[in-house]
């Protein structure tokens, strides 16, 4: 008996899950046209839980915030004077608008990732010697492996003064906005067009994008509409296409989303990377253990920038969302890593709570998810409780108490059940076993 209520359970939960994995949705290119969207209760969402993760949002001085599943709109929220036709700046976020530009204009044979950066700069952009300088590729760039000192007053900086030696270029990872930033120089000279009108041509036109570059200081940042922002992101969240349509190579964009380097494994081709074995952040050489937001699916990668403007997608769980606003409570550094995994952590939670004999239990929470050797389970309640895995059939193939760590290695690649008693409550999850 309890194992066919155990299938009935798969079959059940399957089931939804099944008719939310839908192809992606591309909007129409036209601004002025409606933009589908998806009602939050299909996905189990509450609206108590949405309110809350809003209140959350405006007190963390958020001005947009949209969420896509499957390119369709679920969850759209502005606050204040704040509209969805409000400009606002990606700051380090729109680096991976570059990232994709530099890959189209490698497939368009302008240049090549390891060509040297003087090619496009000319001799004498940084105070480096000849020889230390023509050994900066635009690889470099893209990875922050230049080996330029970023601890110089003003990292930002793009003056040829600014821009000093400190180590051999991949030899030394370091958050630096000044050689990132001449990339631009580098796409200009490649392409022969200006930035505006190469991003206008490769990227804008295809997808509906707007906004466009604005220098500030030393800065190129981008600036658009929350909207446009989630377009780029479903762009992202489809593997570089776009209805159909592939608008960037598809060897270059696994390179831009996987690791880049081996000093820093959560960093890609200027996206950050979640679900890696350790990470660097800006300002330190320090290398952290674990990935820097385990709150989100080990598969999310995210644009971060300056007052935690946000571009973060997983492509197992269909999910984009865009924030953009002011600098949270959470820190206003340059990329805000704590601010995105909280995010996140607001998302698991917005699933409904479950009632079982007239009592609310919080839904467990199994992460990573697709997982490949260890899981956690959060969100348990009891101080006393049972774990056990069974497979699709109902068969019992793991058991353990009181343990919210479970080594699952031993498993074969599939799909089971992870079922967690407390007391007389139950509750079960899906698990995909990598």
């Amino acid at each position: 008996m309890k194992k066919l209520l155990l299938i009935l359970c798969l079959v059940l939960f399957l089931l939804p899950n099944v008719i939310k994995s839908q192809p992606l949705y591309y909007p129409p290119t036209s601004t002025t046209a409606t933009w589908e969207t998806i009602a939050p209760s299909s996905l189990g969402w509450c609206q108590t839980r949405i309110d809350n993760l809003y209140t959350f949002l405006e007190q963390q001085n958020t001005k947009g915030f949209i969420v896509l599943k499957d390119g369709k709109i679920v969850l759209e929220q502005y606050f204040g004077t704040f509209t969805n036709q409000s400009l606002w700046y990606w700051a380090s976020a729109g680096k991976t608008i570059t990232a994709f530009l530099v890959g189209k204009a490698q497939e368009e044979n302008f240049l090549t990732l390891n060509d040297n950066t003087s090619t496009y700069l000319g001799q004498g952009w940084t105070s480096c010697t000849p020889t230390q300088e023509n050994n900066i590729k635009i690889r470099n760039q893209l990875t922050m492996t230049s080996g330029l000192n970023d601890g110089v007053i003003d990292n930002h900086c793009t003056l040829s003064s600014c821009l000093e030696y400190l180590a051999i270029p991949g030899t030394r990872w370091a958050y630096h906005n000044a050689p990132y930033t001449l990339l631009e120089g580098v796409i200009q000279n490649a392409t022969g067009q200006p930035i505006n009108t190469y991003t206008q041509l490769k990227l804008k036109n295809p997808t509906g994008m707007t906004g466009s570059w604005v220098t500030v200081d030393f800065n190129n940042v981008y600036f658009s509409n929350v909207r446009s922002m989630a377009r780029f992101g479903l762009l992202i969240q489809g593997n570089g296409v776009w209805n159909g349509t592939q608008l960037i190579n598809s060897t270059y964009f696994n390179e831009m989303v996987n690791t880049s380097q081996n000093l820093n494994k959560s960093y890609g081709y200027l996206w950050w990377l979640n679900g890696k074995q350790s990470y660097m952040l800006p300002t330190t050489q320090i290398v952290f253990p674990g990935s820097y937001a385990p709150n989100a699916p080990s598969d999310m990668i995210s644009g971060l920038g300056k007052d935690g403007q946000i571009v973060s997608l997983s492509q197992s769980r269909g999910l984009v969302f865009i924030r953009m606003g002011e600098a949270p409570s959470s820190g206003s550094s340059e990329i805000t890593t704590i601010f995105c995994d909280q995010i996140w952590q607001k998302i698991n939670e917005l699933d409904c709570t479950l009632e079982i004999n007239g009592q609310e239990l919080n839904k467990i929470v199994i992460g990573p998810n697709p997982a490949t050797n260890i899981i956690s389970i959060s969100n348990i309640e009891s101080e006393k409780y049972s774990v056990e895995i069974f497979d699709m059939i109902g068969n019992s193939i793991l058991k353990v108490s009181n343990q919210n760590t479970i080594d699952i290695s031993s498993l074969a690649s599939g799909i089971y059940l992870v079922n967690v008693q407390q007391g007389n409550q139950s509750q079960t999850q899906k698990l995909i076993k990598r």
